[in-house]
This record gives C-alpha cells, structure tokens and sequence, in this order.
C-alpha cells in the first residue's frame, strides 16, 4: 500500500515549498503516479520557535503537536518538519501521535558520518535557537566530530540573513555571510551544515560555493526512500 508523506510546514512557509520541490526532483519517477503522495499543512501561524527558546516569544509546541495530529487525521502515513530549530520539541510532539516521524536532525547526523568518515571538524549555520538548544551537538554526542560555530558578533550577522528571507527582503547582505563562512574555513572547516532552511535557499539563491550539507535535501530523499521510492543520488551531493 502506498504511504502518505505529511509534511509539518510554515516554519517559514518558503522553506515548505522548497522542501516540496526538492521531493519532486528527488524522486526517481517517470510519471505523476510514480510521485509520493503529499499532504502538507503550511501552519505559518506557529508561534517563532527562537524568539521562545530565548524567552521572548510564545511557546509553539502546542501548535506543533496540533498540526501533526491534524496531518495524521488526514491520512498522513508518517511526517517530516522542513525546520531544524523546530526538532528542539520533537520528543514532545511524537508523544501525541502514533505514526513515524522521520528526524531531519537524526537523518543529517546519519547521512554525514555515513558519507564523510573523515570529517572530524563540522560547521554549523544555524539559527541562534538551534544553537542555544545544541539539538545538533546531542545528535553528534556519539561521534568524533565536532561542530564549529560562528562568533557571538557572526552569528548575529546569519541569524540577521535568515529573518531577511523569512520577510521577503530582497536586499540580502551574503556578502557578510560569506566573509564568516571564509573565517570557518580558516578556522580549517571544510564541511558545512545548513542548519536553517533558509540558508538552504540562500545556499541556491547566491550560488555560494562550499561544501555543504543540507538538512533539507536529507530529509527530501529520506522520505522518498521511507515511501519505497527511489532517489536520484546524483542530485545529493553538493
């Protein structure tokens, strides 16, 4: 029987679209019925994940749990979350449903030691939520990579990038954002994460030449794979 992908989306609403067209070009199809079968909720309303981490803001977990329990009620199979700050509630959320919900954190961390066995020096770009949680230094507690972060004064300028693509600004200050890329790098990190799904976007708007891992694409081909579909590998690599 074919699964259901349900895609816990909003947290920001370009970054679902993006997670969608990514599943699209993933998928090894060579007609619309050989494509996954989606339901996405684009709950933008959930409440800034960062601004509560921080204690500024709402808490969105009841929402989380909210969108996924309404995602499983319309015949989700299993679920995935284009968010990386969001997975700071998923032990929480899963509580509340009884369908799988792939971890886009878990499926990074996985997908890295699987394909670069001897990166032992990651960077991480991310939001400042993620970064306060360590939801990826957790996920990498097992290995011997470790993750380097961008200074308190750089962090402000990629968390500044990612709040810019969330409002639509088409003035985008990358070039600030490569010179602390350039930094990492001299810093000797040769493999990045894209720890925020809008720095994916930015990653492909400006055409930003890194290595990198996206969390994003990880997620698209684990849930192509999940359904018992093929992926285009060729597209994965970055």
């Amino acid at each position: 029987m074919k699964k259901t992908l349900g895609i816990l989306g909003g947290m920001g609403p370009l970054a679902t679209s993006k997670l969608f067209d990514k599943i699209l070009l993933l998928t090894d199809a060579s007609s619309d019925q050989e494509h996954l079968d989606i339901i996405i909720y684009n709950k933008s309303t959930i409440p800034d994940r960062t601004k509560f981490i921080k204690g500024i803001g709402e808490n969105p977990t009841h929402q989380l749990i909210y969108a996924s329990k309404q995602l499983e009620l319309a015949g989700a199979d299993y679920l995935v979350m284009p968010c990386n700050t969001a997975h700071f509630f998923y032990n929480e959320i899963i509580k509340h449903i009884n369908i799988p919900f792939i971890s886009m954190i878990e499926e990074t961390v996985n997908y890295i030691t699987k394909e670069y066995p001897k990166e032992n020096q990651i960077g991480i770009l991310t939001t400042e939520g993620t970064i306060i949680t360590k939801i990826y230094d957790k996920a990498f507690e097992n290995s011997n990579i470790r993750l380097i972060k961008p200074s308190y004064e750089d962090q402000t300028v990629v968390s500044k990038l990612i709040y810019d693509i969330k409002k639509g600004h088409g003035d985008l200050n990358i070039k600030k954002f490569i010179e602390i890329i350039k930094k990492m790098k001299d810093q000797g990190v040769m493999l990045f994460i894209l720890g925020c799904t809008e720095l994916s976007i930015a990653y492909e708007m400006f055409n930003i030449k890194v290595s990198c891992v996206d969390p994003l694409e990880v997620i698209a081909a684990k849930s192509i794979e999940y359904a018992g579909k093929k992926v285009k590998y060729e597209f994965l690599k970055t």
